[in-house]
């Protein structure tokens, strides 16, 4: 079971999940969200939990911003006529037009989304929604198939499990056992912003931290990556 608390650092709430396990070690991790996860002994009370956490509050805090800059900052749409939206880095304009009852499709320069009145956004972006996560589907896997071929040994940076999943505040995440999230907003990206993406999940199946280790990794086989995670910030903005 997982209870929620906090504690006070520099004037400052840190909230954290405690979940209590049958261990002898204290953990603290900060998830890509923001989220704190505690997995604490069974026996431990909370105020030694709680001294535990503010004892690294320093450290949370500082892992907490660093997952904030990757933080998706795609602007609020409103689904109507005209607005711009964007696939693989280029901008198309939303167009509806009578025809087949909740067809999307691309047609020269539009997402023309067909069968649904002009009034109706709620539909329009249920659709459009839809539509960009079955493109996810197929442009995403592609990529990740492609850049495999950065490393020298492919099959050491395969995830065994592959998912698309909407997060509010990361691209992509890999868990310590292997598991890798990417959303399917992603596919709004330009190609080599996507690239990065999943080559900086990648590199974590070897280091699983943000250490010189890990920057020296995605440097070797990606030398440009900062370059492209610039491209990936402006064109998400």
């Amino acid at each position: 079971m997982t209870a929620v608390h906090q504690v006070m650092f520099g004037g400052i709430k840190i909230e954290f999940q405690l979940e209590r396990r049958d261990r002898v070690t204290l953990e603290i991790s900060v998830l890509p969200d923001g989220r704190v996860l505690v997995v604490a002994p069974e026996l431990a009370s909370l105020d030694e939990v709680s001294a535990r956490v503010r004892k690294r509050a320093r450290w949370v805090q500082s892992q907490q911003r660093y997952f904030a800059q990757f933080a998706p900052r795609t602007p609020v749409r409103r689904y109507i006529p005209g607005e711009t939206h964007l696939y693989l880095g280029r901008q198309y304009r939303l167009r509806l037009q009578p025809g087949e009852q909740g067809k999307v499709r691309m047609l020269r320069g539009f997402i023309q989304v067909e069968g649904v009145e002009f009034d109706d956004s709620v539909s329009v972006e249920r659709l459009v929604t839809a539509w960009y996560r079955e493109r996810a589907k197929v442009q995403l896997p592609r990529r990740l198939e492609i850049n495999y071929a950065r490393f020298a040994e492919p099959d050491r940076f395969r995830p065994i499990e592959v998912r698309l999943h909407r997060m509010s505040s990361r691209w992509g995440s890999m868990s310590p056992s292997g598991r890798l999230l990417l959303n399917p907003e992603l596919v709004r990206a330009p190609v080599d912003a996507i690239d990065y993406v999943i080559t900086h999940e990648l590199c974590h199946l070897a280091v699983p931290n943000h250490s010189r280790q890990f920057y020296d990794l995605q440097r070797q086989v990606m030398p440009d990556w900062e370059q492209r995670k610039l491209r990936l910030e402006r064109a998400l903005a």
